[in-house]
């Protein structure tokens, strides 16, 4: 039986609120993406906070315009093999990211949004493990939704600040190669001209 519940103003970071749309609907699905295509055509890095739990989405995901964002995505790509879904271009932040200061291997979300963003991750109530059991109940309970984008909207925060870093940094060395341009003394008395 197809549903889709829509959750407005769902809380993600400060006064960040989020449109949580969750729904096994088809035609909702393809709605929804079209509204993101949209969206995403006008951003310069297409990036895209996911936490998967139950959805059908194939095509979106197969499109490699677009950056997948996640922590520890080995659960996701399993559920998403489970329905013979893949994702083109998914990025997993806990393997390509560290915060500099870490004792440890790999990096929780909590560890890398404190660092990031805010330290209001840290502190972010966890589903309990009887919770995370029923995330293939449907529909989903108000706390797992708001579990669900706040996560997503972290990994896309994240991903997003890591690739406007990068740009940086990258447009900063070639700025720094590039050779000077030669500057004249100009014989008119003029001052400088570029020649």
């Amino acid at each position: 039986m197809a549903f889709a519940n829509e959750y407005r103003d769902v809380e993600a970071h400060g006064n960040t609120k989020l449109h949580v749309i969750h729904t096994n609907d088809k035609k909702q699905v393809a709605i929804t993406l079209a509204q993101y295509e949209r969206h995403l055509s006008l951003q310069r890095h297409k990036i895209i906070g996911i936490d998967l739990e139950c959805t059908v989405f194939e095509n979106f995901l197969a499109d490699p315009r677009y950056t997948f964002a996640g922590f520890s995505i080995d659960g996701d790509k399993k559920r998403l093999e489970r329905v013979n879904l893949e994702v083109a271009n998914f990025v997993d932040i806990q393997k390509e990211w560290r915060v500099p200061e870490a004792t440890k291997e790999l990096d929780s979300l909590g560890d890398v949004t404190g660092m990031l963003i805010d330290d209001y991750y840290n502190n972010m109530k966890k589903i309990t493990d009887e919770e995370h059991k029923r995330w293939a109940t449907l529909p989903l309970s108000m706390r797992h939704i708001e579990y669900a984008a706040k996560d997503a909207y972290a990994a896309y925060e994240i991903w997003n600040r890591i690739t406007l870093t990068q740009d940086g940094l990258r447009r900063a060395k070639l700025e720094k190669e590039e050779p000077p341009k030669k500057r004249a003394r100009s014989s008119w008395g003029w001052g400088d001209a570029d020649w």
